[in-house]
Parts: structure tokens; C-alpha cells; sequence
């Protein structure tokens, strides 16, 4: 079993790392667009505030957070309807309820039993896999906030996370544009940030190589693979890049090649 003290540890730095870049920012900034189209940084900010509170209810009352995927499965554009409330509030008072929210969702999970299998708006999942998840989100969406900011974020060992959920929804990025799971395997091969080589799955034959913070970069969709150092070997590990979706929903229009400078970590 993983260890959950360590993982909430992780997503409660990611949190206080965002609300670094988040403290300073004038009300105008608020109000920039992202590279995610229609996405404000208020939206960005917003969409973690709503999903940390979802995670939080799925934690502490399954019975609630289940009553409300009724909701989901009738309302159109769920993902923006349902955060249009916290983005329209004042900017100051948006940064609040995110902080609440976030305390909320690492109480949450600190004081839940390991083993808890956790409610979502897919299949249940273990305790641990919800606290990588919101990890995940947190890091792609401050990435949208670095990116419109012109911000140079260094990399730190915690992308290994988002990996690890990239790697494990290979099947689901396929799933998700209606299309078959090959039956074989994939293997990342990439320099994490401290200089070791992260692995993941067992492939001779189909490898993706290169940093980890591009990996990341494009398993979240913030980074067309041409605009990165990655190289592939195999034609499956060249498929997934072109259809990598670490996060659930609709699969993403992801961004532009030639859209950001190649990525550095």
C-alpha cells in the first residue's frame, strides 16, 4: 500500500507552491486568459476549487458526492457550469475558498483510512491514486497559471506522480476516443529532474525517452510532444503521445505545435 502521509505531503507542497505564484497577483492578472481556451486564471484557479471540494465530500460522505453524478450526467459543459459560481466571486475571496479547500481535501485524506476505496466520476479508486489525481490537476492547471505568467517553473521530483497516473491511463486514452487498447505494453524511459532515470512498464520495443518534466508536460496536455525533447521508439509509444490524457473528461484539443519554447527541467 502506498504511503498516504508521504503522497499528502507531496500535494500539500504542490498546493503551497501555487499559492505563491497566486498571493501576488493584481486583480487584473486574475482576469488574463490561460493557453486553455475560454480559461482564465480566476477559471484555472476555480476548477481546482470545485474538484478539491468534490474530492473532499467523496471522502467524507460517499453518499452525497454519489447523489451528485445524477447532476453530471444532465448538465452540458458540467466541468465549466459547475465552477462558473467560484469564478465569478472577487478574486480575493476566490484565493480563499481555494486555500479552505485545499486544508480540506489533505484533512481529508490524513485522517481516512488507506484503504478507503474512493468515490469519482469514473471507476472507484484507492485512497492513494485520489491524492496523486488531485496532485495531478494541481500541477497541469498551475502550469496553465506559469505559462500565461511567462514564470520559469523549476521541476521537482514530484512530476514522478503525474507520471505514474499517466503511464497507469494508457488504456484509458484509448478508451476515451473509442478506439482499442493494444495489448502491448509501452515503457517510459526519462531523466527525472535530479539526474536518475524514471521507468516505467517492461517494453523492449516501444519507448518513450527523454526529460520527465516534458513527459509530464504532455501527458497533462500543456505541451504538443514536437515542442519537447522527447524521442520514441516503436510505433505504439509514438501512438500514445499523440493521445496521452492523464487527467478524466473528454479528451482535450491539448495545445498548438510551436505554441511554447521547448521545455526545460
Amino acid at each position: 500500500m502506498a504511503d498516504i502521509s508521504a503522497l499528502v505531503d507531496d500535494l500539500q507542497t504542490e498546493h503551497d507552491e501555487l499559492d505563491k505564484l497566486l498571493t501576488p497577483l493584481s486583480d487584473q492578472q486574475w482576469d488574463l486568459d490561460t493557453p486553455a481556451d475560454g480559461w482564465r486564471i480566476r477559471d484555472q484557479v476555480a476548477h481546482l476549487a470545485f474538484f478539491d471540494g468534490a474530492m473532499t465530500q467523496s471522502i467524507t460522505d460517499a453518499p452525497a458526492f454519489l447523489a451528485t453524478l445524477a447532476i453530471r450526467r444532465d448538465t452540458p459543459d458540467y466541468v465549466n457550469v459547475v465552477a462558473a459560481p467560484l469564478a465569478a466571486l472577487p478574486a480575493a475571496t476566490l484565493l480563499d475558498r481555494w486555500r479552505a479547500g485545499c486544508t480540506a481535501v489533505t484533512d481529508a485524506m490524513r485522517h481516512a483510512d488507506p484503504a478507503t476505496r474512493v468515490a469519482w466520476y469514473g471507476p472507484p479508486m484507492s485512497l492513494a491514486s485520489a491524492c496523486t489525481a488531485r496532485l495531478m490537476e494541481t500541477w497541469a492547471h498551475g502550469q496553465d497559471i506559469v505559462d500565461t505568467l511567462g514564470i520559469d517553473r523549476p521541476a521537482t521530483d514530484r512530476i514522478q506522480h503525474v507520471l505514474h497516473i499517466g503511464y497507469r491511463a494508457r488504456a484509458f486514452a484509448y478508451r476515451n476516443r473509442g478506439l482499442d487498447v493494444p495489448t502491448h505494453d509501452i515503457r517510459f524511459e526519462v531523466t527525472a529532474p535530479n539526474g536518475t532515470i524514471w521507468t516505467y512498464g517492461q517494453s523492449q520495443t516501444d519507448v518513450i525517452r527523454g526529460p520527465a518534466l516534458d513527459l509530464a508536460l504532455v501527458l497533462t496536455q500543456r505541451r504538443h510532444p514536437d515542442d519537447t525533447d522527447l524521442t520514441t521508439q516503436g510505433h505504439l509509444a509514438d501512438e500514445f503521445l499523440a493521445l496521452a490524457q492523464a487527467y478524466a473528461g473528454k479528451p482535450g484539443t491539448g495545445r498548438r505545435p510551436g505554441q511554447f519554447p521547448r521545455a526545460r527541467g
